[in-house]
């Protein structure tokens, strides 16, 4: 009976360290990495890209200099409104002032986005994505963000504690055991 607890009691532990550590790269690689990095987490809504980012993936994207035909880049639909688009680059073009133009489309569309993009428009280009973590970026907007993990890092705390207690326990137990053991001789 007392090793079928322990085989339980392990488990659990390795259970709940696997969740610690996805909770932790899932914040990392949405929240922290970004931040870190001057990159930007957007959540792609429709299904103009699939298959390669379905609604609901989160892509983050960072600035570049060096976007041509093949890039994914996140863009402004009207320079300075908050309103995005992903999309691949087709073709790169100039204009006759020699300004930049990017011809974009979906993926998943038949023909080439109506108007050429502008540098200016441009928020950069996919540098990662997550599959459905984009559902929760939505669903966590501002302030509801922060204070998820703020609670997310308070129970990490916490059971970090708890397991630290436990250890402490286990370990002041076989001590006073040890000792008892040793007035006997």
């Amino acid at each position: 009976m007392g090793s079928v607890r322990r085989v339980w009691g392990w488990l659990g532990q390795v259970l709940a360290w696997l969740v610690i550590l996805g909770v932790s790269a899932i914040l990392g690689a949405a929240v922290v990495v970004p931040r870190i990095a001057g990159a930007t987490p957007y959540t792609i809504l429709t299904g103009s890209m699939q298959p390669s980012y379905p609604p609901g993936t989160l892509v983050v994207v960072r600035p570049s200099d060096h976007i041509s035909t093949g890039s994914v880049i996140t863009y402004q639909l009207e320079s300075g409104k908050p309103a995005v688009v992903t999309h691949r680059v087709m073709t790169l073009g100039f204009t006759a002032t020699g300004e930049r133009r990017y011809v974009t489309k979906g993926d998943a569309n038949d023909t080439p986005d109506a108007k050429a993009v502008r540098d200016v428009q441009i928020k950069g280009e996919v540098w990662y994505s997550i599959p459905y973590l984009g559902y929760l970026n939505n669903w966590l907007t501002g302030k509801e963000r922060q204070m998820m993990i703020y609670i997310v890092a308070a129970l990490l705390l916490g059971y970090a504690a708890l397991m630290l207690v436990g250890a402490a326990r286990e370990w002041l137990s076989k001590r006073g055991g040890d000792r008892v053991e040793q007035a006997r001789r």
